[in-house]
């Protein structure tokens, strides 16, 4: 009997240990699935008009773990992340595939169905809301992350000064 409550005892343990590693480990959720993406995007214009910049829409969802990856990779180092405060407004776009509906259709259609490159695809617009550039991350990956000179290229390559330079 007491093989059995000691076996039980240690399983519980290294149960509770794992949820906790992967509670610790886990990118935090970015999408507001509660708002309406399309008045996000308006919204996300009018202020990048207002301040000069481009807007990038990082389309995907809470259920994408390569979208939330991507939140996790851009956030954690400084000089993408500057890159980005400097020239863009970001919004995290939510949208799932399964679960569109009216306002999701309309959403890709808006954004010329960019959700065929997959998730999370990258919408770069410019300060009036036209698509100047949509981005697959499948190019930006590496291994199970992002490989970091990909991703500065790319935000390099679609700032309003790299654009407007041509």
């Amino acid at each position: 009997m007491k093989k059995i409550l000691s076996i039980v005892v240690l399983a519980v343990a290294l149960f509770t240990f794992t949820v906790n590693a992967q509670e610790q480990t886990a990118p935090k959720k970015v999408y507001n699935e509660q708002i309406n993406p399309l008045e996000q995007i308006d919204q996300a214009v009018a202020q990048a008009r207002e301040q000069g910049k481009f807007v990038i829409c990082q389309v995907g969802g809470n259920w994408c773990p390569w979208c939330l990856r991507f939140a996790d990779f851009i956030t954690n180092d400084s000089t993408i992340s500057s890159l980005i405060e400097q020239n863009f407004v970001y919004i995290h776009v939510n949208y799932h595939p399964r679960k569109a509906g009216e306002v999701g259709k309309a959403l890709m259609k808006r954004l010329n169905n960019a959700g065929r490159f997959g998730f999370p695809v990258m919408v770069v617009l410019d300060e009036q809301g036209n698509i100047i550039h949509i981005q697959d991350s499948g190019y930006l990956e590496q291994d199970k992350s992002y490989n970091r000179d990909k991703v500065i290229s790319f935000f390099k390559h679609w700032t309003p000064a790299a654009v407007r330079a041509q």
